[in-house]
C-alpha cells in the first residue's frame, strides 16, 4: 500500500503545484490555477456567517510527498461544526448530522494518477494529527469522475448519497 507524508501548504510550494491546474481535466474538476492560490488565502479567514446551516470552524491544506520528497498531491478543506444537506431549489437544510466535518477536495500531480496517491492522500488526511478533532471526511465527487470515485473507495469512503444531488455531486464520507 503507498503512503505519503502530509506537509501544511506553504507559499513556497505554490510554483510546484500550481502547473497541475494547467492540466484540463484539473481545470474541469477544481479550476484552474486560482485554486491553490485561493487555499493559502482562506486558511487565516475568520468565519463569521454559517454557510448552508453549517459554520466554518477552520480552513486547513496540506500537499502530499512521496518518499522521495516530491510533491505529489494537495489536498485540504474546510472544518466544519456539522454536516449539512442543502437543498439548492428550497435554499434551505434538509438533514443535520452533528459530527463534526471536514470537506475535503484533493488532486493528484497529473504525472502521478494511477499510481495509488490519491488514496495515500486521504488516508494521510485522516491519520494527520491536524484532523484529529473531525469526526466525518466528506468528499464531494462528481459521478463521471471514477477515478476520484475509486481512490475515495480504497481509502476506506463509503458513499454517503445513493446518487448526484441537485449540483450533480456525489457524497462519500468516511466516519470515524
Amino acid at each position: 500500500m503507498r503512503t505519503v507524508s502530509l506537509v501544511p501548504f506553504e507559499p513556497e510550494h505554490l510554483l510546484a503545484v500550481q502547473p497541475w491546474f494547467d492540466d484540463p481535466e484539473t481545470r474541469r474538476r477544481l479550476g484552474g490555477r486560482e485554486w491553490p492560490t485561493r487555499e493559502l488565502a482562506v486558511r487565516s479567514t475568520r468565519w463569521t456567517e454559517e454557510f448552508r446551516g453549517r459554520r466554518v470552524l477552520r480552513s486547513c491544506t496540506w500537499v502530499a510527498l512521496d518518499d522521495d520528497g516530491v510533491l505529489v498531491a494537495q489536498v485540504g478543506g474546510d472544518v466544519y461544526d456539522r454536516w449539512t444537506t442543502w437543498d439548492p431549489a428550497a435554499e434551505r437544510v434538509v438533514e443535520t448530522d452533528d459530527r463534526r466535518t471536514m470537506g475535503a477536495a484533493y488532486v493528484v500531480a497529473p504525472s502521478r494518477r494511477g499510481q495509488g496517491v490519491g488514496a495515500a492522500t486521504l488516508r494521510a488526511l485522516v491519520a494527520d494529527p491536524g484532523t484529529a478533532d473531525v469526526e466525518q471526511f466528506v468528499l464531494g465527487i462528481e459521478p463521471d469522475n471514477t477515478a476520484s470515485l475509486r481512490a475515495a473507495a480504497a481509502a476506506g469512503f463509503t458513499r454517503r448519497t445513493a446518487g448526484p444531488d441537485a449540483e450533480d455531486m456525489v457524497y462519500l464520507h468516511l466516519r470515524r
